[in-house]
């Protein structure tokens, strides 16, 4: 779905300029993005499998709600639209701990690179994964998964190419938060 988004300059200032989100990309400019880790007390993290129809890594496994922050959209408000969007789950600002932003450039082909700050959260699952709500467009499936057989996976070459590729410091930094937590 393309979309109204606020472009930001290469250390993530607002520049005053709105682009349609498929304009940004055809031209590499960055962007402010959210991202949510769900985790739960007995150590496991909520990933979602990425819908089939997505432009980029279609059904990879990934973090468990993420999405382009609108523009003029303020960063927590843009977090609960796209929990609750996606997952179909209601939470509060206070639910939410931000571990950090991040600065990703992907380049997907030539007309498509995402360059993007990932204003990046944890929050604590409290529910059964049954009680979710799937926003099919986005979402294929939502899995649990240990955070240790996440770690090992990620480490292995031939597992790792089933969940989309992340900067390294940037999944040290989630597990680190998420074990803070537990």
């Amino acid at each position: 779905m393309d979309e109204l988004i606020d472009i930001l300059d290469d250390e993530g200032n607002y520049t005053g300029k709105r682009l349609m989100k498929s304009e940004a990309h055809k031209n590499g400019l960055f962007h402010p993005t959210v991202h949510i880790w769900f985790y739960n007390k007995k150590g496991e993290i909520l990933i979602q499998q990425r819908a089939a129809s997505k432009e980029t890594y279609p059904l990879l496994w990934d973090v468990s709600v993420a999405g382009h922050i609108g523009a003029g959209e303020e960063i927590i408000p843009s977090a609960i639209r796209e929990i609750s969007e996606e997952i179909g789950l209601e939470v509060s600002e206070t639910d939410l701990i931000k571990v950090g932003i991040f600065k990703s450039i992907k380049k997907h082909r030539d007309e498509l690179t995402d360059c993007e700050f990932h204003h990046t959260y944890i929050c604590e699952l409290k529910i059964s994964i049954d009680h979710l709500k799937k926003q099919e467009s986005e979402v294929k499936a939502l899995a649990l998964l240990p955070l240790s057989l996440y770690i090992t996976e990620l480490q292995k070459n031939g597992s790792s190419k089933k969940y989309v590729p992340h900067d390294q410091l940037y999944l040290k930094t989630i597990v680190s938060a998420i074990e803070n937590q537990l």
